[in-house]
């Protein structure tokens, strides 16, 4: 019991319908007494039109058995959601090539001639396209390296944040916070800097939140105004084993004493809220418990200068 017969039978019926019409056409036009020349010509468009439709049809199957296949690792270990678009561009590769030999031999084009000079009109073509190459192999090695898969939420070049919603031939696409999609070519993706937040053992992400208070504070209640001012956040997550929150102190800065705050969110999405809400928290605590959050201060002193050595001579006379 599995869902592949219904793809088959789902997909079929329109590219089989009209194979059977194209073939009623073909013995149709029989005793017409056509010429051979169009003869010929009809039937290198009733091909055409055939290798379309079941190119069109192969290619969905092809879609919807691979996705079946990923949803059943317990017995297709070796199609899973990193693996995918692997075989999805493998399996595209070959019905498009596939269908692409057929065209050329229903129009009766010669093939050995175009394979003779295959090699010539590939470096020509690799000359001239070679970022789409560049992006082309880039993609293979990042489905393979499996750097990240579909759903992982990337940070590229600490400055583009966004979801993996595609990992295509010639580009990454990521969907970011503000419903955008982005569409990174591959070539960039394998040699920038990626931060993987969904990377590791789990979805959690830790977020930090700095401030100084005055040297004259009592670091025993800091730490304990600014603990509870966490563990009242709902941004953050609080009965976790592992992603509590946390106070710690970092040293002595120019006006104050460092404490950061941490905190865990369950998504790599919910940082900027949380940070938003611990920001807020921490100034209403400190605020609350009367407790300082000093600002740089400079201590400026201005000295006389000592009088020529002649001016005291003249002093003493």
């Amino acid at each position: 019991r599995n869902e592949i017969d219904d793809i088959i039978v789902d997909v079929t019926p329109t590219p089989l319908a009209i194979s059977v019409l194209l073939m009623g056409c073909w013995y149709a036009v029989q005793p017409l007494g056509w010429s051979d020349a169009v003869l010929k010509g009809f039937s290198a468009v009733m091909m055409t039109v055939a290798v379309a439709l079941w190119t069109r049809a192969a290619s969905r199957v092809s879609k919807e058995f691979l996705g079946y296949l990923a949803t059943h690792q317990d017995r297709f270990a070796m199609v899973e959601p990193r693996t995918l678009p692997l075989f999805d561009i493998t399996a595209r590769t070959l019905l498009f090539g596939g269908a692409a030999y057929f065209l050329l031999l229903a129009w009766d084009i010669d093939v050995t001639a175009w394979l003779a000079s295959a090699g010539v009109v590939g470096v020509a073509v690799g000359f001239a396209s070679k970022d789409t190459l560049s992006n082309l192999f880039a993609g293979l090695f990042i489905v393979a390296d499996a750097p990240y898969k579909l759903g992982d939420f990337l940070v590229v070049d600490e400055t583009t944040r966004g979801r993996v919603t595609q990992i295509g031939l010639r580009s990454t696409r990521l969907l970011t916070r503000d419903d955008v999609e982005i569409i990174v070519p591959n070539s960039v993706m394998a040699g920038g800097r990626i931060t993987n937040a969904s990377g590791g053992p789990s979805q959690y992400e830790r977020v930090h939140c700095a401030v100084d208070v005055g040297y004259g504070s009592d670091l025993d209640q800091v730490r304990q105004v600014l603990l509870d001012m966490a563990k009242g956040l709902p941004e953050l997550l609080q009965d976790v084993e592992g992603a509590c929150p946390q106070v710690s102190f970092q040293g002595f800065m120019d006006s104050g004493i460092r404490v950061e705050v941490r905190g865990w969110v369950a998504l790599p999405e919910q940082r900027g809220r949380a940070v938003d809400a611990m920001v807020v928290g921490i100034w209403r605590a400190l605020r609350d418990a009367k407790i300082e959050i000093p600002f740089p201060q400079r201590e400026v002193r201005l000295l006389s200068p000592a009088p020529p050595a002649k001016a005291i001579h003249d002093q003493d006379e």
